[in-house]
């Protein structure tokens, strides 16, 4: 692959990092696709060979990573009950981290927190929140974060390093530099909106 695009554009196929309980699952049609390509393939290295063969092959093996990602894209789509009654377990796992006030031990939740606590890989976790959300794993989380911070900023008077620090940051600046990213204003300025708005 090296010198071609794919070598390229086969890292952004998110599957590869799959576990294997979150294999594909193909309709019989899906799978008479794909094994079409894959007679394609095996006849075109059976041929004689020639100076578009290895070209040829990577046509074929990109449209099969085309398809690949199109039938997951499917699969998350046709899943979405048990995707969103994932969802709602995640939420209630970033729930209970913060209730629990895991964060002024463990830090931050992370992504691979949350796949292990389900089962699931980080990468399918990510694909499958993108497909209900429109968010990655790590941006749900940030989106929770987000969401905490603004009820302690409206409702307590803890001060921005005491909210940073109970929601697991190590240094006040990277919690307002994450709330500023989010929220396009600081901390400080969203109690203050909030404070005239009573």
């Amino acid at each position: 692959l090296l010198g071609y695009p794919l070598a390229k554009t086969i890292k952004q196929h998110g599957f590869f990092s799959y576990a294997t309980n979150e294999a594909l699952h193909l309709s019989d049609k899906e799978k008479a696709t794909l094994l079409a390509l894959f007679g394609n393939m095996a006849e075109e290295m059976n041929s004689r060979l020639d100076d578009l063969s290895q070209e040829v092959l990577l046509a074929q093996l990109e449209l099969l990573l085309t398809y690949a990602q199109r039938f997951y894209q499917r699969q998350f789509l046709t899943r979405r009950p048990a995707s969103r009654a994932l969802l709602q377990q995640v939420d209630e796992l970033l729930d209970a981290y913060f209730d629990a006030q895991r964060p002024l031990v463990q830090g931050l939740p992370t992504v691979h927190y949350l796949a292990d606590a389900v089962h699931l890989s980080p990468s399918y976790l990510s694909d499958m929140l993108r497909s209900l959300t429109g968010q990655n794993a790590q941006q749900h989380i940030h989106h929770r974060l987000i969401e905490l911070a603004k009820e302690r900023l409206a409702v307590t008077s803890l001060s921005v390093g005491e909210i940073a620090y109970e929601l697991g940051f190590e240094h006040a600046q990277s919690f307002s530099q994450l709330f500023k990213a989010k929220t396009n204003t600081t901390p400080l300025a969203f109690r203050r909106s909030f404070a005239r708005k009573r």
